[in-house]
């Protein structure tokens, strides 16, 4: 039995594993070209996007793991009762029961995981997430250049590019500035050789020194143009904003606990309700990976992938009820869950169960 169990769990995790780390790829690309998109506005430092990615890591993979999970038994046991693999166990002498019950035990570390990322890890994660952007929403154009790019600042209306940048970010190198005026019309150029920053220390007000370059001021489309040379010339650097964001998934789970809000309280139900989701989508999915041969390989996927987007989606409007205060806290979410519960026990030994009422009713007429 042990060889048994081994061998069905090295199945389901190598099914796992590469189920999750092809929809890792999917998901954190898709969100990687918006900070990305980000980074090309001006929004965030590019020196910041692969730390943002790495802390949010945890936050992809708390909601990707269950589902690999459910997917990764689908494809395994589906592809045992194809090659009848299952046959050949289930003649061996391995129950239903027996298949279930080694299944879970093995999810049990995919379910310890969750819950760390979940409760722990994840949040932890979002708030270095959140101080990484809210240094960012503070931080000046200046300290948001990017060389060889040209950026558009919607804090002046001002596009601006650098040839190259020191690594201490202090000077600029083949400058070119557009500041377009209050009207839209009027467009201001300057170009300059290099430039560098300064701090005025009885204002704290910061500037662009531009050094041996030239303004040409005018509106397009004339030809009329004011140009003017110059050694030096100050440009005031917008700064960011002030104040700082608080991301609610940053907040943990220990302050969840201690708060009132039903918001916060919502989202202390949701954290708890992911490592829940596990043993539940095992049991699910276990009965769910039987396969006639003749349907094919993936045929049973489909409704099985409908019963788990019911799953989530149910958890999502169950949470969004919870912070409306629609339902009793004491209720939270525990009514989806014991719902799929109950509706997976009914798939797993359903069958059995009417098969033994029907045989004790053809006992007592003929008794």
């Amino acid at each position: 039995m042990t060889i048994i169990f081994r061998y069905l769990i090295r199945q389901v995790m190598i099914s796992m594993i590469a189920v999750s780390g092809i929809l890792l790829m999917v998901f954190m690309s898709g969100r990687f070209l918006k900070y990305l998109s980000s980074a090309a506005e001006g929004n965030i430092s590019a020196d910041v996007l692969f730390s943002i990615m790495a802390y949010r890591f945890p936050g992809f993979l708390e909601l990707i793991l269950p589902l690999g999970l459910f997917i990764g038994i689908l494809l395994a046991y589906g592809r045992m009762y194809l090659e009848s693999e299952m046959t050949v166990l289930f003649a061996c002498g391995v129950s239903d029961r027996q298949l279930l019950i080694k299944t879970l035990l093995g999810s049990i570390p995919v379910m310890v995981v969750v819950g760390a990322m979940s409760l722990y890890v994840s949040p932890w994660g979002m708030k270095q997430v959140e101080q990484i952007f809210n240094e960012q929403r503070q931080a000046t154009e200046f300290e948001m250049l990017a060389p060889g790019r040209f950026q558009d600042f919607s804090s002046g209306d001002r596009v601006t590019y650098t040839e190259a940048l020191s690594d201490d970010k202090r000077e600029l190198q083949g400058v070119f500035i557009a500041e377009y005026g209050a009207d839209g019309e009027g467009i201001t150029i300057f170009t300059s050789e290099k430039g560098s920053q300064l701090v005025d220390q009885d204002t704290g007000s910061r500037f662009l020194i531009l050094e041996n370059g030239g303004r040409f001021a005018g509106v397009s489309g004339s030809h009329e143009y004011n140009v003017t040379g110059f050694e030096a010339y100050g440009l005031k650097i917008q700064s960011g904003e002030k104040g700082t964001r608080e991301l609610e998934e940053g907040i943990s789970t220990m302050e969840l606990m201690a708060s009132d809000d039903p918001e916060a309280r919502a989202l202390l139900h949701w954290r708890f309700s992911l490592p829940l989701i596990v043993p539940i989508v095992t049991l699910l999915a276990v009965r769910l990976s039987r396969v006639n041969p003749r349907q094919g390989r993936f045929f049973h996927l489909l409704p099985a992938m409908l019963v788990y987007i019911t799953y989530l989606g149910l958890l999502i409007v169950a949470r969004d009820a919870l912070a409306d205060q629609k339902v009793p806290e004491w209720v939270g979410m525990l009514w989806v869950h014991g719902l799929f519960l109950a509706f997976g026990l009914w798939l797993q030994f359903g069958t059995a169960w009417r098969q033994r009422r029907r045989a004790l009713k053809e006992v007592r007429s003929h008794a």
